[in-house]
């Protein structure tokens, strides 16, 4: 027994100096963190066109705050969704659900949109999407206009945030995108997102039953009127721009006569396309802040010694990316106006605040390729992806000889997922394991095709343990992933949203895709440049860390240690 206490001893009193040390790295709590996320930010972007930077945005950020210049997200469909609910809850999709933009769902015949909810209606009149002036296909895809986070199925860093205060914490989210600020808010927090179809933010009562008095106020501004008859001019002398003679590129869309060339006009308020050409610039943005800001000073964030939570989310960045390609003028102008407005962000925070006070985390839901066009002229391999006539292929033609299939062999692609026909599933008499290996090796020789991987093979653990195979795995749910995760070719896509033909667009593996900023500044962080790989499953954990209170419930990533050195 004495030999067993003096063996003991020692381990006790190490563990209360390692409990010691992990309650003296702990930072002092802050009055607000704000969490950045920037839609379609790739991870060089912010650094692309540095020296033309201003002073206190990315700057602020690159010279004062922790950065992390190898940080990716670890699962394979790369969309909005998928990477703001992975920011927010610290796991994969296969954790948290959110697999797509979409997913399929059997048992009603139909897609489903990510934060739809039929038991929840928004509090605007004239708010909902107007299927008519959509460009974005997943939310025409939406079967109402009512949204909530219930669909997400883990709990978010903001949700636990709320917890451990017993909902003293004041918790929001903003964006322009609603699938940005709901999936954001989590469960527990209150989230805003801009109408297209109003020009408003608005939001659902699964939040309100109505809306604080100062967001009416806003509303009543009409402040995306101010736009009207008016343009997007550079900011700068074209001569200073990199893209200066890439201001017309064949593969740019020309939405509502936009136009593919600077200035781009906004036209009258009372075209149904005015507030959409809105968000395809720098405009969206800076609404997106101005409604932001205002929330901080009347919801009173960060005057208490209770933490508290902003979360925004800019939208503009994809669009524009999506439109005119990463590699445009548009992009690139995009990217110093960003700069202002992050800029404008921080100097309202350090006045109202004090940015010691305040924990900035930035990153964003993922990358983007560049377009085919501008990838050609540099040699680089690329290409579009066309589903159309996959149906009618020889290839599938054979597949449904070989096994017998009278009908339909495929019921639909959702991307990433390709969905087999009911009919096919319940056929008993097929011998699935064997077709599956067909559809695997006949997609995999389709033009643009990496390969098909067989959810079945997932399930049953029989895929091959390599980069692309793990994040595929990373991002199956077995009640929302389809029949088969198509990957395409590094650098192919589709293009086609709906009847409309983009410049580019993500959703892949691949790193231009996963690769994304990851800063944390303010309260205290020591600047420094980190090149290790982390991932973004990383931020959420990190968070809570800092704080002291538990996880998000699925959270899976590590914490990053040079957060809480001095």
């Amino acid at each position: 027994m004495r030999h067993l206490l003096l063996m003991t001893l020692p381990l006790l009193v190490s563990l209360s100096f390692i409990q010691q040390a992990n309650a003296d790295d702990r930072k002092a709590a802050p009055k607000l963190i704000v969490q950045v996320t920037v839609d379609q930010l790739r991870g060089d972007l912010p650094t692309r066109y540095y020296q033309r930077l201003g002073e206190g945005g990315f700057k602020y950020l690159w010279q004062k705050g922790l950065v992390y210049s190898d940080a990716h997200h670890a699962h394979a469909n790369t969309e909005t969704i998928v990477g703001h609910a992975t920011l927010a809850t610290g796991t994969y999709p296969s954790i948290h659900g959110m697999v797509g933009n979409l997913w399929f769902d059997r048992s009603t015949g139909r897609s489903i949109y990510n934060i739809e909810d039929a038991d929840y209606s928004l509090l605007s009149k004239n708010a909902d999407v107007n299927d008519n002036a959509e460009i974005d296909p997943t939310q025409r895809a939406a079967n109402t206009g009512g949204r909530s986070p219930n669909a997400i199925l883990t709990s978010t860093f903001s949700d636990e945030l709320s917890a451990n205060t017993n909902g003293k914490a004041k918790v929001f989210a903003v964006s322009v995108k609603d699938r940005g600020a709901v999936s954001m808010a989590g469960h527990s927090g209150k989230a805003f997102w801009f109408s297209k179809s109003n020009g408003e933010f608005v939001t659902s009562n699964y939040y309100y039953d109505r809306y604080p008095e100062w967001v009416n106020r806003w509303n009543e501004q009409q402040l995306p009127q101010k736009y009207a008859n008016t343009d997007w001019k550079l900011l700068n002398s074209a001569d200073s721009y990199q893209f200066k003679d890439s201001d017309n590129r064949a593969w740019e869309a020309d939405v509502a006569g936009f136009g593919r060339v600077f200035p781009h006009n906004y036209g009258k308020s009372s075209s149904p396309y005015f507030n959409t050409l809105l968000t395809l610039s720098p405009a969206g943005d800076e609404l997106t802040l101005d409604f932001a800001t205002t929330l901080l000073n009347k919801e009173k964030l960060g005057q208490d010694d209770i933490t508290d939570y902003l979360a925004i989310s800019f939208s503009s960045t994809d669009y524009v990316g999506h439109i005119f390609g990463p590699s445009s003028l548009e992009a690139e102008d995009n990217i110093l106006r960003l700069d202002r407005t992050l800029a404008k962000l921080f100097k309202t925070l350090d006045k109202k605040i004090g940015l010691d006070n305040v924990l900035i985390v930035l990153s964003a839901d993922h990358g983007g390729p560049d377009t085919p066009g501008y990838l050609a002229e540099h040699n680089i391999p690329a290409g579009y992806v066309d589903l159309s006539s996959w149906e009618k292929d020889a290839a599938i033609k054979r597949i449904k000889k070989r096994f017998n299939i009278k009908g339909k062999l495929i019921e639909k692609f959702v991307h990433p997922y390709l969905y087999l026909s009911t009919e096919v599933n319940n056929n008993l008499a097929i011998d699935r394991v064997a077709l599956d290996h067909a559809i695997s090796a006949e997609l995999s020789a389709f033009e643009g095709v990496h390969a098909a991987l067989s959810s079945k093979a997932i399930e049953q653990g029989q895929l091959d343990d390599n980069y692309v195979n793990q994040m595929v795995r990373n991002n199956f749910h077995p009640l929302r992933s389809g029949d088969f995760y198509v990957v395409f070719k590094p650098n192919w896509f589709i293009n086609d949203f709906d009847g409309l033909t983009v410049a580019s667009t993500h959703g892949s593996p691949w790193r231009y895709d996963t690769y994304v900023p990851v800063v944390f500044a303010g309260a205290g962080i020591e600047d420094n440049n980190i090149h290790r790989r982390i991932h973004t499953v990383d931020i959420a954990p990190t968070l809570s860390a800092y704080l002291g209170i538990k996880p998000p419930s699925g959270a899976v990533g590590e914490v990053l240690p040079e957060v809480f050195e001095d």
